[in-house]
């Protein structure tokens, strides 16, 4: 066997095989050899995992608002591929709002690269935009290398990125069933929405009535509706409500080409424990009840829900309202790039899961939704891109310990288990001072 850049050894691995003793080997960024622990290896660097730690592949996760450029003020790539290489994560794709401009078109794409050359730590790919009046950009996105586009059934939260109506829904779908295109959608139904009361004011449970399950479910049967008649493919964002698990379900046993994601802090939260005026829990949909939670895990548990990823969507304090705690004006979204892996993590060992079911959840499946054919496996030929994992260690989060742009975030002062102590992209170690990832487009990743 020819020398190796980089060899690690670890007692314990995730693998396609399982949890198992393992030397890796990388050359020229990729994955070169995987063998039993205890096989030489020969190579330039040789790291030796501690008995506490584990390697994982890096996680990819497909739901990040970078914000930039724009709103660079909310975040920014530079803080955000920092953040997400803190907490293991080596992939990340870009959401096409937020941003100005928004990327619904060839040139906003190239604006969007502009900005990130350069700036980027993890490697990172970008979602197009379906709106009102771009059907003909969508096929020009397809081939400037999107790997896929996002549309909302309600009113984004940004003016410029206006939602589709479930007509223009079923057109779009029509255009990307030409070139078997990927459909994100923020599904919640507008008109529900619109009848519920009004969210105002600090009461969480004012701001949850007003934001009902019953908004997702309708959204959901709908988006199944069209995915039905067009043939095309479509993925459901942040499932929050766990009564449309059953559509999901039968869609899938129905052999449509439907996947659906959640979010560590749908996993993690419950209503019950949000103390009024804490803004900084409110997101779109709302985290639910005790019970939908344990349900949520129950849809992972069985397959119908796909992926676990962070739905990062941060903000200046500012905007938070934190001051006020009005529910109703603050802005939604929560910020834990950085906490998805010990926050997931921490509730999934007490329910009897292991760290390979969570890298299914936040790598493997990930990457096979985006279309990464070397992105969310510890095997020969993928990239080498790796996190060591201390999954016994706990820690209390300190926001302003985070690496994201602003100190908010609803898992501050919360004891987590599991903590990330390296991360490696292609074979080399971010240090956080040295970027050096690359802009993904589809087909070449």
């Amino acid at each position: 066997m020819s020398t190796m850049d980089l060899t690690l050894l670890a007692a314990r691995a995730v693998t396609p095989a399982g949890i198992v003793p393992v030397a890796v080997g990388v050359r020229d960024g990729r994955i070169a050899a995987v063998e039993p622990l205890g096989t030489s290896i020969p190579a330039a660097r040789t790291v030796q995992l501690g008995d506490d730690e584990v390697l994982l592949p890096g996680l990819v996760d497909t739901h990040v608002h970078v914000n930039d450029p724009g709103r660079s003020e909310w975040e920014g790539f530079d803080t955000a591929t920092r953040a997400a290489a803190a907490g293991g994560v080596t992939t990340i794709v870009d959401m096409p709002l937020n941003s100005l401009p928004p990327t619904v078109d060839p040139d906003a794409l190239q604006v969007k690269r502009k900005a990130a050359d350069g700036r980027v730590h993890i490697d990172v790919g970008f979602w197009g935009g379906a709106v009102p009046g771009n059907l003909a950009s969508l096929p020009r996105l397809h081939e400037a290398g999107v790997f896929g586009f996002k549309c909302f059934l309600l009113d984004s939260g940004v003016p410029e990125f206006p939602p589709l109506t479930h007509f223009e829904l079923a057109d779009a779908l029509r255009v990307l069933r030409e070139f078997d295109g990927l459909m994100i959608v923020h599904a919640e139904d507008a008109e529900v929405i619109d009848a519920a009361p009004p969210s105002c004011g600090r009461r969480y449970r004012d701001f949850l009535a007003s934001r009902p399950r019953r908004a997702e479910n309708e959204a959901i049967k709908a988006v199944i509706t069209l995915a039905r008649r067009t043939g095309a493919r479509v993925h459901i964002l942040h499932l929050s409500s766990a009564d449309a698990l059953p559509l999901i379900a039968d869609a899938k046993a129905e052999g449509l080409p439907v996947t659906a994601e959640t979010c560590p802090h749908y996993l993690s939260f419950h209503a019950e424990a949000i103390p009024d005026g804490a803004t900084q829990f409110k997101c779109c949909p709302p985290i639910r009840e005790e019970a939908n939670r344990d349900a949520l895990w129950q849809g992972l548990a069985d397959g119908v829900i796909d992926c676990v990823v962070s739905d990062h969507s941060p903000c200046t304090e500012d905007l938070k309202l934190l001051d006020t705690g009005d529910f109703g004006h603050a802005w939604g979204g929560v910020a834990s790039l950085q906490l998805g892996l010990p926050a997931v993590w921490t509730e999934a060992r007490r329910r009897g899961h292991d760290l390979s079911h969570v890298v299914s959840w936040m790598a493997t499946n990930p990457a096979l939704l985006a279309g990464f054919a070397r992105k969310g496996r510890l095997a020969v030929g993928a990239d080498a891109d790796l996190s060591v994992f201390a999954p016994d260690e706990p820690f209390t989060v300190d926001v302003h310990k985070l690496a994201h742009r602003n100190p908010v975030t609803p898992y501050h002062g919360r004891d987590l288990i599991g903590v990330v102590r390296t991360t490696w992209l292609r074979g080399r170690e971010v240090t956080g001072t040295d970027p050096f990832g690359q802009l993904l487009t589809r087909g070449d990743s």
